[in-house]
């Protein structure tokens, strides 16, 4: 791979060993609905030179599985080509410290990278810019995606017509499949608006963790400049850290999120 990005190289590969049932169940799922499902080849099955540049920690998990395609649509992107710093990555800070796992114009979802490397939490990015804790890792995220594709197949083949063949209504049919299955709920789109009330039986809707200021929080090691902090080392899966609404000095769309502790600590500083 052309490698243009300097990332940081001091953590050790995730070990494939550790990865393969995940890996060979959405190989699998891929196998079974060749109709539906396009996997993306891995770096090992692959002659060509690939333009894309991830961290070398994710190595091994990328010579197995390059992403997945539903109905044409990219659903898990492992093998990223062109990165970007606007629309739900505003906020982010360096390139080096995550990579997209799947994005829209207006949402994605991305894995956090530590400063020595190591893949952390995963976290999804809405329109609104907050951050929601979508799995403890990788490998915790494919499980979700694995299940979320797998229920979403079924639910296709369930359909009448709309599974007869490929096409528009077919491919409108799985999107909104895998959103009201995944995506709806990991990027904050099936949060009740202001005013609604939020569904009882969920425990972990609207579960805010709040930012704030470095001294009353008693952490130490946070990055240079912080101005705010949120502990997330004992959140539950869907806390959301709602960055643009931090009450810090400054205009917010200037202000760059960082992280430590595999991304459970999200720290929010100037430039």
């Amino acid at each position: 791979m052309n490698r243009s990005l300097p990332w940081p190289t001091e953590a050790p590969a995730i070990p494939l060993l550790s990865m393969r049932p995940i890996l060979d169940r959405i190989a699998s799922l891929a196998r079974t609905h060749q109709q539906d499902v396009t996997l993306i080849p891995g770096v090992a099955a692959t002659e060509e030179e690939l333009a894309a540049d991830p961290p070398p920690a994710l190595e091994q998990v990328l010579d197995e599985l390059g992403g997945i395609e539903l109905c044409g649509m990219p659903v898990l992107t492992l093998l990223i080509e062109d990165r970007t710093d606007v629309g739900p990555y505003t906020l982010l800070g360096k390139a080096t410290s995550f990579y997209p796992l799947y994005e829209t114009p207006e949402a994605a979802v991305i894995l956090t990278i530590d400063d020595d490397g190591a893949p952390g939490v995963v976290y999804g990015i809405g329109e609104d810019l907050a951050l929601r804790l979508a799995a403890p890792d990788l490998a915790g995220y494919l499980e979700r995606f694995a299940d979320a594709l797998e229920a979403t197949l079924h639910a296709l083949a369930l359909r009448g017509d709309e599974t007869d063949a490929k096409g528009d209504a077919r491919a409108e049919a799985a999107e909104q499949l895998m959103n009201e299955h995944l995506f709806a709920e990991v990027v904050g789109e099936d949060e009740p608006e202001d005013g609604e009330d939020a569904d009882a039986e969920d425990d972990t809707a609207g579960v805010e963790v709040p930012l704030q200021s470095p001294a009353a929080s008693g952490l130490v090691g946070l990055p240079e400049n912080a101005l705010a902090v949120a502990d997330l080392r004992d959140a539950p899966l869907g806390a959301r850290v709602d960055v643009i609404d931090a009450e810090v000095p400054g205009d917010p769309l200037d202000l760059r999120v960082a992280w430590t502790e595999r991304g459970r600590l999200v720290t929010l500083r100037t430039v």
